[in-house]
């Protein structure tokens, strides 16, 4: 459900009936926050409080809550330790049931960072919690949006330590796992491109030597092992080029480089964000919504309902791939 004070709740109501057709939706949350979402949104959906999976009715007109009851107070638009540790306990839970396979996937509504701090997180997201619990040491997020999907070898840290990351060790596994989460999306033979770090990915050795040092031999080792990949291309126009078609996916060397493609392309449209972030290389399928909490507007009812209907849509196509692969 994600953050209680935050828009999770009302986008989950507003998406349930159309999730419902993609699906078998069940929300991890507090049933009384659900509830009093369906009054902001002016919805007629009932809840059902559920203490196992088994027990979902699944219907149009019901939303089914395993329900963990731990919000006393509703404040919404505020940062509370409550609320993160309550946001916490979701994704816990959540975690426990994909591990044990009572669940096919997971799909989270945004969390607060600073909320999940005061509550003691040490995690600066999802993302590290969910390796963390499934004991991964590769992974990283793909951010897809329209036709675009971008990977990243580093994301929160520094810029300088951004660039310190990008190894050919390092390049190697990322491309490895975009390979194979685009297979999990249903894409057959995936063609991968890989961005440069340095403007026009060095020109030649004009602009630096990480290209020829570390991302050169990255993709010439995942080209001797199948993998079709392309690089490094110049990062100015890679991403042109992916959303043209030409690549399935490009490798981002750091967080910026491949959010802001992701965001233009999103905001482009003068509506919502919709994108999707999906954790690649868990054993267990986790994707998100593109958008944090959205405090400013919490409790209006207007927030969109799009990326939470993408996130889960690509999580289904991802269980599904599983299922028939």
């Amino acid at each position: 459900m994600g953050d209680p004070a935050g828009i999770g709740p009302e986008v989950i109501v507003k998406a349930y009936r159309q999730l419902h057709d993609t699906g078998r939706p069940i929300v991890v949350g507090d049933a009384d926050v659900l509830g009093a979402a369906t009054g902001i949104c002016e919805s007629d959906l009932s809840i059902q409080r559920i203490e196992t999976v088994s027990d979902a009715r699944f219907d149009r007109e019901t939303i089914p809550v395993l329900d963990l009851d731990n919000v006393e107070t509703l404040v919404r638009g505020e940062v509370r330790e409550e609320y993160g540790a309550a946001s916490l306990e979701y994704i816990e839970r959540g975690i426990k049931l994909a591990k044990a396979g009572e669940i096919d996937g997971i799909t989270t509504a945004p969390i607060n960072k600073q909320a999940t701090k005061l509550a003691g997180s040490t995690y600066a997201g999802h993302t590290g919690m969910l390796a963390d619990r499934t004991n991964t040491s590769e992974y990283t997020m793909m951010l897809i949006e329209s036709d675009l999907r971008v990977t990243h070898v580093s994301t929160h840290v520094p810029l300088r330590e951004a660039c310190e990351r990008v190894t050919m060790s390092n390049v190697y596994s990322i491309i490895r796992l975009t390979a194979e989460a685009l297979s999990d999306l249903g894409i057959e033979g995936p063609t991968v491109g890989v961005a440069g770090l340095n403007p026009h990915a060095s020109d030649g050795g004009l602009l630096g030597d990480t290209e020829s040092a570390e991302i050169e031999p990255a993709v010439e080792r995942a080209r001797e092992e199948g993998i079709d990949a392309v690089g490094p291309e110049s990062p100015d126009t890679v991403y042109v080029r992916a959303a043209q078609g030409e690549f399935d996916c490009v490798v981002s060397m750091y967080h910026d480089q491949g959010h802001i493609p992701i965001k233009m392309l999103g905001f482009s449209s003068g509506e919502a964000v919709s994108g999707v972030n999906v954790t690649i290389g868990l054993p267990i399928i986790r994707t998100s919504v593109d958008h944090g909490t959205a405090f400013d507007i919490a409790g209006t009812g207007v927030a969109s309902e799009r990326s939470l209907l993408d996130a889960f849509g690509v999580a289904v196509d991802m269980a599904r791939a599983r299922t028939t692969g």
